[in-house]
């Protein structure tokens, strides 16, 4: 069931140093508008990040609250989202995303406006609330993407690119993964069960769990990935290709093109089993993560999530050249007024 977004008393988590101080500047704006408006919520409290994992506590005590908004990128999303799952779903907060970051993959599944508050900032204001799926591998969920081996060593040396360069977007996950895939010797051997019964095994190059369609800043891993079917989306090869091979593999990735070769497998799940011989690379969201076995699962309509009115699955969709973002709440005088124009 869907209804309509009202703010009420609302928690805005922000990541000031997010896409290069970018958040920060999103976070006064949000700040602003919010103190001028205030028929947007009945209250408001910001706060912001000091360092890693500070998301997932402040968001952990967010009880009493209506609606907790994290401003930033994939990993204060991740965290907020972690520490809202810790609630009991009876006293869990609606989550609201103002996305300002690199890669921005679980925004651009929400149909978010990417990397400019004020048109998000009015897609939450105006937006629905939906029951939405996350996953969970050991214990952690996770809210677009799951990865192992060369998949995550992508995203992991992107991070660190991104640390050391300033670099960000999909043109520093395409240049991560060329330089990777170009010099890898082997991939990562593997047995995994799908939902108690398929037993499989193989040597990965991509084996990617999906909550929506994308990872690495717009990379079509899982098309058809939807977070309102009750399933994941597993992506994994079924043998390994030379290199040259590969490199055009992950070229088609950036559209969805890769699905139709026969190297290449899509299946849907609800229950994933996988052991690695060694210990591969793993991100989660966008976030490293340990081990030889994973557990993964989808938790179906586990966690309400604030879509603007563009998102696929919303029943209330619109088209988005149909829409001025604050509109619906400002009208639109007031609107072209909070975007200077």
């Amino acid at each position: 069931m869907a209804e309509k977004t009202k703010l009420g008393r609302t928690l805005v988590i922000a990541n000031p140093v997010s896409q290069s101080g970018k958040g920060g500047e999103a976070a006064e704006f949000v700040d602003r508008f919010l103190q001028s408006f205030s028929n947007a919520t009945t209250a408001y409290k910001m706060v912001m990040t000091s360092g890693p994992g500070d998301a997932t506590g402040i968001a952990a005590k967010t009880q009493g609250y209506d609606t907790v908004i994290a401003i930033g990128g994939d990993g204060i999303i991740h965290e907020t989202v972690n520490g809202l799952m810790k609630i009991k779903a009876g006293s869990r907060p609606a989550f609201g995303v103002i996305p300002i970051g690199s890669g921005n993959d679980y925004a651009r599944t929400l149909h978010l406006a990417l990397n400019d508050p004020t048109a998000s900032l009015g897609q939450v204001l105006n937006g629905t609330r939906m029951m939405l799926d996350l996953g969970l591998c050991n214990g952690v969920y996770f809210c677009e993407t799951l990865s192992f081996g060369l998949d995550a060593a992508i995203a992991l040396d992107t991070m660190e690119r991104r640390k050391r360069t300033g670099a960000h977007g999909t043109r520093l996950f395409a240049e991560s993964g060329y330089d990777i895939f170009r010099s890898y010797t082997h991939g990562w051997k593997y047995t995994a069960s799908l939902d108690g019964g398929k037993r499989f095994s193989g040597e990965e190059i991509a084996f990617a769990c999906q909550v929506g369609p994308t990872y690495g800043g717009g990379f079509k891993i899982c098309p058809e990935a939807s977070p309102v079917d009750g399933k994941l989306d597993l992506c994994y090869n079924t043998r390994m290709p030379s290199k040259p091979a590969a490199l055009a593999l992950f070229a088609r990735t950036r559209l969805g093109l890769h699905c139709s070769s026969p190297t290449v497998k899509i299946e849907t799940f609800k229950h994933l089993n996988v052991t690695f011989d060694e210990e591969p690379p793993v991100q989660i969201d966008g976030e490293k993560m340990t081990g030889r076995r994973f557990e993964v699962s989808v938790q179906p309509q586990a966690l309400e999530v604030i879509v603007p009115n563009s998102f696929p699955w919303n029943p209330n969709r619109v088209e988005p050249e149909k829409l001025r973002p604050m509109d619906g709440l400002l009208g639109t005088k007031l609107s072209e007024k909070v975007r200077g124009e």
